[in-house]
């Protein structure tokens, strides 16, 4: 049997699910940045203004820590799942 014979329709098959994962992956991580500026703005805060120190607001804190939770879940659950 020929290779490209092979190829053609696996590369079909893929292309899909590789464009909508990672589409789906922006729009997750788009959702995670609106929680964090509400999240921020809730707080009295403007979201890319106060540094992550130790010395810095518990809310914005607990906003950060809160976005990082929602990226990894992105990262995890978004592009291992094949969408079309």
């Amino acid at each position: 049997m020929r290779f490209t014979t092979l190829l053609a329709p696996i590369a079909l098959v893929a292309v899909p699910l590789v464009q909508g994962g990672l589409i789906s992956y922006g729009l997750c991580q788009t959702g995670c940045n609106t929680v964090v500026v509400a999240c921020y703005a809730g707080a009295g805060l403007v979201f890319g203004t106060v540094v992550a120190a130790p010395a810095a607001p518990a809310a914005a804190l607990a906003c950060n820590a809160a976005l990082g939770t929602c990226s990894a879940t992105c990262a995890a659950v978004v592009l291992l799942a094949p969408i079309p």
